[in-house]
């Protein structure tokens, strides 16, 4: 199942089921025509860095920001050369647009450093991508227990954005983890569900994230979803409150 999230709204725009002998590469195009992008930022993982998506993504009037890995190894490995080179000069030949964020809690530290620049020749294939107009780095080093992990991801994007705006677009895309697969998993207990038999597995995965964006956005109860789904079921007049939107 290949979903579309609203980040700044916690709202699942819509879905396709990938077929048994087909993956997230044919269901992403799908999904990208029946839902209403233009004017918006697209953020795909890097199974979805593929070039005609990114052109499918520009067609309807959209930008993107792809996660780029070892998928598209020439592109991957010419964007990471051209952070290693000016991350060593401390980015003097090169404009950057760069953001930072430091967090504290639990017994755990972490840095995030996020780096974007316009894209230029030293960027193989940059030309096989539809309005390529930059690239993207980002570092989060976490440290824990006396133990310090670091992680480094790299990034195309068809709009040069400010530092903080690109740090928000990527913390956003990972956002759909927690506010909409781990809620479906842990409240909704899908990933536990036997439902096969015809379209039904579809319908109900639709069911829960209609269910799941209906209660993310009401506001008048101040507890979790599990137990505003539990207020549901206890009295007319809330769940009337939660289907209507108010």
């Amino acid at each position: 199942m290949v979903s579309a999230w609203a980040t700044a709204n916690h709202v699942s725009l819509g879905q396709v089921v990938t077929d048994a002998k087909s993956n997230e590469i044919t269901a992403i195009p799908k999904l990208l025509e029946i839902v209403e992008v233009s004017g918006s930022l697209v953020t795909i993982d890097a199974q979805g860095c593929q070039q005609d998506i990114a052109q499918k993504i520009v067609d309807q009037g959209a930008d993107y920001c792809l996660a780029v890995k070892r998928n598209q190894p020439t592109l991957h490995d010419s964007i990471e050369d051209f952070f290693v080179a000016q991350q060593e000069s401390n980015f003097k030949r090169a404009k950057v647009h760069r953001h930072e964020t430091h967090e504290k809690g639990h017994g755990r530290e972490e840095s995030r450093s996020y780096y974007i620049c316009p894209v230029n020749d030293e960027i193989i294939t940059r030309d096989r991508w539809s309005n390529l107009r930059a690239i993207g780095m980002t570092i989060n080093i976490v440290k824990q227990g006396g133990n310090e992990t670091s992680e480094v991801r790299y990034y195309i994007l068809s709009k040069y954005l400010s530092g903080k705006r690109f740090a928000e677009a990527v913390r956003g895309h990972w956002g759909i983890e927690n506010s909409l697969h781990w809620q479906l998993d842990v409240t909704f207990g899908e990933d536990q569900s036997r439902i096969r038999k015809g379209h039904a597995d579809a319908n109900f995965s639709l069911l829960r994230r209609t269910s799941l964006s209906l209660l993310k956005n009401n506001k008048t109860a101040k507890v979790g979803v599990k137990n505003k789904r539990l207020k549901c079921g206890w009295g007319d007049d809330y769940r009337m409150e939660v289907l209507l939107g108010r």
